[in-house]
């Protein structure tokens, strides 16, 4: 099952998160695909926000992986710079550590993503919005799009 949604504003870009986070659990593994500007770091620090993060949060682009507190753990990751290979972080480790594992340009790591995921494409359609292409891996992350979406 496949999800397709329209985002009309940033705003709606925040509720989105925002609705996903209430329905987090420990272990969740969200992976984040678009280019430039579509959207990634508004859908994390929204997400962030809801899980009552109070650092600023910002894209991990030269650290790689960044930890925030909140209700849980959040591991913000940014795996662009690796250019597909994951050897020189343990990114594999944070996948069982408790907390919410949120990952930009999750698509060049393909090959460590855990089977059960919820995977969010985002694609410009328009100067303020975007789609989603939202496909759930695994029974608890369907039933999270069930009772999000």
């Amino acid at each position: 099952m496949e999800y397709n949604l329209i985002m009309r504003s940033e705003m709606d870009t925040i509720e989105f998160a925002q609705n996903l986070e209430s329905e987090k659990f420990p272990n969740m593994i969200i992976c984040l695909d678009g280019e430039l500007g579509s959207g990634k770091t508004i859908f994390t620090k929204a997400f962030a926000n809801a899980m009552g993060v109070q650092e600023t949060v910002t894209s991990p682009t030269f650290n790689i992986i960044k930890e925030y507190d909140g209700e849980l753990p959040l591991y913000h990751m940014d795996v662009y710079r690796l250019d597909g290979d994951a050897s020189s972080v343990d990114i594999e480790s944070y996948f069982k550590k408790g907390g919410v594992v949120i990952i930009e340009w999750a698509n060049t790591i393909k090959d460590i993503l855990p089977k059960d995921r919820l995977d969010i494409k985002i694609r410009i359609a328009g100067e303020n919005s975007r789609k989603f292409i939202v496909k759930p891996h695994g029974r608890e992350y369907e039933e999270l799009c069930e009772a999000v979406l």
